[in-house]
């Protein structure tokens, strides 16, 4: 009877509660003294962490993070004007809940983008859904969805992201068109979820690589307003690390 309720659990995709049954059955002499009413306690808990795992991993996946950054691995040590405290209250992920910002700005090679995907990986594991761009190449699939039409659609996908991550900010110049793409994203956004922006330029010259006095005044407004800021300096880790 037993192996015909777990096929049963397993057919209603209650994969958690079959393999705590399985367990259950394997291991009588652990749980003979629990009431019935304890042992399916035991069942359902282990549905509902089953659940949350195969949740967080999906949201992991779809994330898409071009680093995969653990916050336990985020080095604190290194010269680099990176505030653990400032990091234990973001890798709570509140800013996520208030609708708060990013800016994490430094050289090239000191953890920005680390940083960003350890946040990110928390925000994961917190139920947020989260997606990683290089912001040209988003800009490039936007360009590609006004030829085939889904443009609407794919701005609304980003619209419902919890956290949406723009690398390599200020890179590349900016022509009219990616301008407006990124007015309608932060319009988007603004007051109702969360955007990472990851850039080697100081955010005092972000006004000047937009390129345009009217809409760089708007895209700013809606992105640094409500803002917490990460401004790292020193050498490259990368560099440090390749001579040890």
């Amino acid at each position: 009877m037993l192996d015909n309720t777990i096929t049963q659990l397993r057919q209603l995709k209650l994969s958690g509660m079959a393999n705590a049954l399985v367990t259950q059955q394997e291991q009588p002499g652990t749980y003979e003294g629990l009431s019935f009413a304890e042992r399916l306690q035991l069942l359902a808990d282990h549905e509902q962490t089953d659940r949350e795992t195969r949740k967080q991993q999906r949201l992991l996946k779809a994330a898409q993070l071009k680093i995969a950054a653990h916050p336990q691995d985020i080095d604190y040590q290194h010269p680099r004007g990176l505030q653990q405290s400032q990091m234990a209250t973001l890798l709570q992920c509140d800013f996520v809940n208030k609708q708060q910002n990013l800016l994490l700005t430094g050289p090239c090679g000191s953890g920005k983008t680390y940083l960003a995907c350890a946040l990110s990986h928390a925000a994961c594991m917190k139920g947020y859904r989260v997606k990683y761009y290089r912001l040209s190449r988003l800009l490039i699939e936007l360009a590609q969805t006004k030829a085939d039409g889904s443009y609407s659609k794919a701005l609304q996908n980003l619209a419902k992201l919890d956290v949406l991550i723009l690398d390599d900010w200020g890179l590349e110049p900016l022509d009219g068109a990616q301008r407006n793409d990124l007015m309608e994203i932060m319009d988007d956004r603004n007051g109702s979820s969360s955007t990472i922006i990851i850039s080697q330029l100081p955010t005092d010259q972000w006004y000047q690589s937009i390129g345009d006095n009217t809409l760089a005044d708007a895209i700013l407004d809606r992105l640094m307003h409500n803002a917490h800021r990460i401004k790292l300096k020193g050498e490259s880790m990368r560099k440090l690390q390749a001579i040890t």
